[in-house]
C-alpha cells in the first residue's frame, strides 16, 4: 500500500509539473466554445454569412441553435475529439518515461512494477475525467452566454450521462495507446494507433458495424449516428470491455516483464 501511494504520489507531481495538463485542458475548452460559435452561427445565419462563416457546415454538425443540439455536439466532439486528447494524455502518462530516459530507473525501483502502471492508469482516468467536466461546465457557461433556447434539469441530466458515458467508454481503450507507448519507447508508434483507431471508428460506422467495433462504440454511445438504443446492443458494451481489458493486461504484462537495460 505504501508503494501504491508513492507511485500515485509521483505520478500526481509529474503531471502537477508539467505544462501537459494545461495544454489539453485548452484542448478540450475549445470543444466547448467551436460548439457556441456553431450556436451563434444557426442563430442569425445572414449575419454569419456576411462574416463569411460557412453556415452549411455548422447546420450539418449541431442542427438546431437550441441546447438538445449543442449538447449532442459536445458529446460527439468528445467521442472524436477525445480519442485525439485523451491518447495525448496517455502517451505523455506512459511515453515521457522513454524520452526522458527515466524508465531504466524506473523499472530498477523496489516498488512493484504492477503498482506503478496501476498508479499511471488512475492518473490517466481522473485526468480525463476532469477534463471531461471541464468541457461540460464550459458548455453551459458557452450555452448561457450564448443564450440558446431548449434548457431543462431533465435535458441537463441526460446530456451529463451522454458526455461523461461518451468519455468513460473512450478511456478504458487508452489500454492500447498506453501498451503501444510502452512498447515503442516513445510518441509516434501509439500516436499512429490512435490516428488508425479513428479511422476505423468511421469506417465500420459507415458500413454499419460500429456496434460490433470497440472504438466506434464510444461514438454511437454519444448518438453520433442517432439513437443508441437502436445502434447498440448489450454485445457491443462486452465487446469494449473484453478489449479494453486486453489492453490493460497485455501493458501490464509488458511492464512486468520489460528489460531495463534497454
Amino acid at each position: 500500500m505504501n508503494g501504491f501511494r508513492a507511485s500515485l504520489w509521483a505520478e500526481t507531481l509529474k503531471m502537477r509539473r508539467s505544462k501537459v495538463p494545461l495544454i489539453t485542458a485548452m484542448g478540450f475548452c475549445l470543444t466547448s466554445l467551436a460548439g457556441g460559435l456553431f450556436m451563434i452561427i444557426l442563430k442569425d445565419p445572414e449575419a454569419a454569412k456576411s462574416l463569411g462563416l460557412i453556415t452549411a457546415k455548422a447546420q450539418l454538425l449541431t442542427g438546431t441553435a437550441d441546447w438538445p443540439s449543442y449538447f449532442n455536439f459536445l458529446a460527439q466532439a468528445i467521442a472524436a475529439g477525445g480519442m485525439i486528447l485523451f491518447s495525448i494524455i496517455t502517451i505523455w502518462v506512459f511515453g515521457r518515461e522513454f524520452s526522458d530516459h527515466t524508465v531504466k530507473e524506473l523499472l530498477a525501483l523496489p516498488t512493484s512494477r504492477e503498482t506503478i502502471v496501476a498508479a499511471k492508469f488512475i492518473i490517466l482516468a481522473v485526468w480525463a475525467f476532469v477534463a471531461t467536466l471541464l468541457v461540460f461546465g464550459v458548455g453551459i457557461v458557452v450555452g448561457i452566454l450564448v443564450v440558446i433556447p431548449g434548457w431543462s434539469s431533465e435535458l441537463l441530466r441526460s446530456s451529463f450521462v451522454d458526455i461523461v458515458g461518451t468519455a468513460m467508454l473512450t478511456v478504458p481503450l487508452m489500454s492500447f495507446v498506453a501498451l503501444l507507448a510502452s512498447m515503442g519507447r516513445g510518441y509516434l508508434p501509439p500516436f499512429g494507433w490512435a490516428i488508425f483507431t479513428l479511422f476505423l471508428a468511421n469506417l465500420s460506422v459507415i458500413l454499419g458495424w460500429g456496434d460490433w467495433c470497440p472504438w466506434a462504440i464510444p461514438g454511437l454511445f454519444g448518438e453520433i449516428a442517432g439513437p443508441r438504443a437502436e445502434l447498440l446492443g448489450m454485445y457491443s458494451y462486452v465487446i469494449l470491455t473484453l478489449a479494453s481489458l486486453i489492453g490493460l493486461a497485455a501493458t501490464f504484462y509488458w511492464w512486468r516483464s520489460a528489460d531495463q537495460t534497454r
